[in-house]
């Protein structure tokens, strides 16, 4: 008799998730209903807070790893996971300014705290190269929140017409609109491992899951973005100009995280984890050659329809004055509530326009130069760029080819490849 050949024991099929359930970080079924069961480590930081003990470290991180893993909402085959930097704009944003509009001192201290509490997030985040949804919701939410201030407090007083607000409305929709072009693809580069299959936004997840971990120091950052900073040190350790099989090009160089020969202006991006054509900065997204147009176009519309919705709120509640005197003396704004709620917003609308005014700037005078916002620092470091205006303007004078063509090589970007002259190649 010939031997019975053994098959493979099959693997027991998964029974589908109901819309409560979900596979947990160690890949166990799980609850929503249990999200605050077992929970040894946040149970001890209780106790070490209520026992006025200090907390390790590692414990917030072990308790935060937890709390993100279980805050999930139902959803059809499994509970979905909700990103947890999504949620402090949603809850702190209207009870700030709404405590701002009970009285000006308070609106005083308010306003100030809120830009220190996001540059303190934002220079947190960076520090630790994490990806984080907060500066994106926290913009969205400002928008749609003004919105909603607009319609519920100032076109019920009548001075606003069908006409200005169907004006002020197409101006947020042209807003989501160029944000949506603005976070697709910025321009990543195809890794030759992967058949030269173009990166998905599930691809880039995986990488950043599953990529090499990043090394924890972290020279500077600016305020317009998360920079992908890179000192000519770690460019002869981690990153060497020459790779074998690279191509000859003095220009190019060897990516040792993505496996790849970069060409010249494109750098890796810590936070996505990505190697970028012509990478600009990182903010709530990386800005690179197939989205800088987008960008900009974002920031005007934005900072056109913001100007515009202050100036129908100002002409609102302040009639008898001019828009800027009554953006700092409007005397009776804080006798009722509706107003107060008003001004509040339209000051908090000003600090973000003006942040906003101040990136759209320096973006102007880069494209004008030619140089990017990453160029610009590693110019400043290594003190080789030419810095006019007290150090707002700074010309690398590499790529600089004159206003006119610059700002017809910023027009075809991702449309025509630019051919650099015959003196930028070595």
């Amino acid at each position: 008799m010939k031997p019975v050949k053994k098959t493979k024991a099959e693997e027991p099929e998964l029974e589908p998730l109901c819309c409560c359930e979900y596979i947990d970080r160690n890949g166990e079924k799980n609850h929503v209903a249990a999200c605050l069961c077992d929970c040894q480590d946040l149970d001890e930081g209780c106790d070490r807070w209520i026992t006025c003990k200090s907390v390790q470290p590692e414990t917030c991180e072990k308790i935060m790893d937890t709390i993100s893993d279980r805050l999930r909402i139902p959803w059809l085959r499994g509970a979905k996971k909700v990103n947890i930097s999504i949620l402090p704009p949603l809850f702190l944003l209207p009870v700030f300014l709404r405590v701002a509009s009970w009285h000006f001192l308070l609106g005083v201290v308010v306003l100030t705290s809120l830009p220190v509490l996001a540059l303190w997030y934002y220079y947190l985040t960076h520090r630790r190269k994490e990806q984080t949804l907060f500066f994106l919701s926290l913009g969205l939410f400002s928008l749609g929140y003004m919105y909603y201030v607009f319609l519920q407090e100032v076109v019920p007083k009548g001075r606003v017409g069908p006409t200005r607000l169907a004006l002020l409305t197409c101006g947020l929709l042209l807003i989501l609109y160029a944000l949506y072009r603005a976070k697709k693809n910025p321009g990543y580069l195809r890794n030759p491992a992967h058949n030269d299959r173009a990166l998905s936004g599930s691809q880039v997840e995986c990488l950043n899951r599953k990529g090499p971990e990043k090394p924890k120091g972290f020279p500077s950052a600016d305020l317009s973005g998360g920079l992908n900073n890179r000192a000519p040190k770690d460019e002869t350790k981690d990153s060497p100009r020459t790779s074998a099989g690279s191509p000859a090009k003095g220009k190019d160089d060897w990516c040792a995280k993505c496996q790849l020969v970069r060409p010249a202006r494109a750098w890796h991006c810590r936070i996505c984890g990505i190697c970028v054509k012509r990478m600009d900065h990182h903010c709530v997204c990386c800005v690179g050659e197939s989205n800088h147009q987008a960008f900009i176009l974002a920031l005007l519309v934005f900072l056109l329809t913001s100007v515009y919705g202050i100036t129908l709120t100002l002409d609102t509640i302040c009639t008898d004055r001019s828009v800027f005197t009554a953006l700092f003396y409007c005397p009776g704004v804080y006798a009722n509530y509706s107003s107060a709620l008003c001004f509040t917003c339209v000051w908090y609308s000003v600090i973000i326009t003006g942040s906003m005014a101040y990136i759209f700037l320096i973006q102007l005078i880069n494209i004008s130069y030619n140089v990017t916002e990453r160029e610009v620092q590693q110019a400043l470091r290594q003190k080789t760029g030419r810095r006019l205006l007290c150090g707002l303007i700074v010309d690398t004078g590499q790529y600089n080819r004159g206003f006119l063509r610059n700002w017809h090589q910023f027009s075809t970007l991702g449309v025509h490849p630019f051919h650099h002259p015959a003196e930028d190649i070595v």
